[in-house]
């Protein structure tokens, strides 16, 4: 992930010496982690049945792991926690007096209704609502246990604060690769949407585009992402001017972001913020985008907003014969310089844990 890999960098440069503790996934351990971290252990994460419960949120449940909190209590550093995930000391009496810093990457329990109202399978829509209930609780007793939380889009934090009660809740935005702004002037050839397919929100938001934006447009859409099921191949394949490209590598993708024309990047979900808007704005033309995937963002200036299938279609139109300006990139290039600084966030993050 892009916020954890490259805070470490960052916290490194001030002095920080950071002990890294995750989940491994079957990738084994990451040699580069070790430039950056005085030391990095991993451990597994029990997933399946045996992880379910009626009171925790699996999520959370699933990353408890004994030899973790045991050595997590050898020293008495502040503890930051990447994610609502692995908050489980959290629950546990001996870390009541340690210092405890959650970096929010979502507002989970939104994040799971929001999978359990666009999901058609039972069972999956069962387990998404009850996971949903049970990080509304959790989430809840989290916020007043942390010294801090740190959210990534001004709408989580401001949540966090308003409904949680949290006032230790602050906006921290992402840590990002060194990128520049290079998108490209003029015209691009296509217009684009790309994300992890596999993830039934995004299925379902691909298909809605399909049937309700581009069944009347004669324009060619480029869909990429991540294992794309067999009924939305089928749909795109059904639609003369539409290309799906399943799982590109990380240099196809950027070529085809950089080739795109307009970026088509609606949302379900209004939490966290998504990374796809970021690499859009960095590396290609004109974004279109919803209200939900702008929102706490502060990246509306830079995207042209559409909430209804005719107002994006009518979008659509227009920006695919209007061509991406030299003074676009210039006003794109200062607000995203302004808004991301790792070492900015760094210094704010030493300041918030050590004063």
């Amino acid at each position: 992930m892009y916020d954890l890999f490259y805070k470490l960098p960052a916290l490194q440069l001030l002095g920080v010496q950071i002990h890294l503790h995750c989940f491994d996934y079957g990738r084994g351990p990451q040699p580069e982690l070790e430039k950056y971290c005085a030391s990095v252990q991993y451990y597994p994460r029990k997933t399946g049945i045996s992880s379910l419960s009626l009171k925790w949120p699996y999520i959370v449940h699933s990353r408890q792991n004994g030899q973790l909190m045991a050595n997590l209590l050898k020293d008495d550093y502040p503890v930051l926690m990447e994610g609502i995930h692995c908050t489980w000391p959290f629950m546990d009496s001996r870390f009541a007096a340690r210092k405890k810093f959650i970096r929010l990457h979502n507002v989970e329990y939104r994040y799971y209704q929001s999978l359990a109202k666009h999901t058609g399978n039972f069972f999956k829509k069962l387990f998404f609502y009850n996971e949903s209930r049970l990080l509304r609780q959790y989430e809840k007793k989290v916020a007043a246990r942390a010294d801090g939380l740190w959210a990534v889009s001004q709408e989580d934090a401001g949540l966090y604060r308003d409904e949680f009660g949290a006032s230790a809740a602050h906006f921290l935005p992402l840590f990002i690769p060194p990128w520049q702004v290079s998108s490209g002037e003029g015209m691009g050839s296509y217009c684009l949407y790309h994300g992890d397919l596999s993830i039934n929100v995004n299925e379902r938001m691909v298909m809605w585009l399909l049937r309700s934006v581009f069944n009347r447009l004669n324009l060619p859409l480029v869909i990429a992402g991540k294992n794309p099921s067999a009924s939305l191949t089928r749909l795109a394949e059904k639609q003369t001017s539409t290309c799906l490209i399943a799982n590109p590598g990380e240099a196809d993708m950027a070529d085809i972001i950089s080739k795109a024309h307009i970026n088509i990047i609606p949302s379900y979900s209004s939490t966290g913020i998504k990374i796809k808007l970021l690499n859009a704005l960095y590396n290609g033309r004109h974004c279109l985008v919803n209200s939900a995937t702008a929102a706490g963002s502060g990246m509306q200036q830079l995207c042209h907003i559409a909430d209804t299938a005719e107002a994006m279609r009518q979008r659509i139109e227009q920006l695919y014969h209007q061509p991406f300006t030299l003074q676009e990139k210039e006003v794109r290039t200062a607000v995203l310089q302004q808004h991301f600084c790792n070492n900015t966030g760094a210094k704010r993050i030493v300041e918030w844990i050590w004063g």
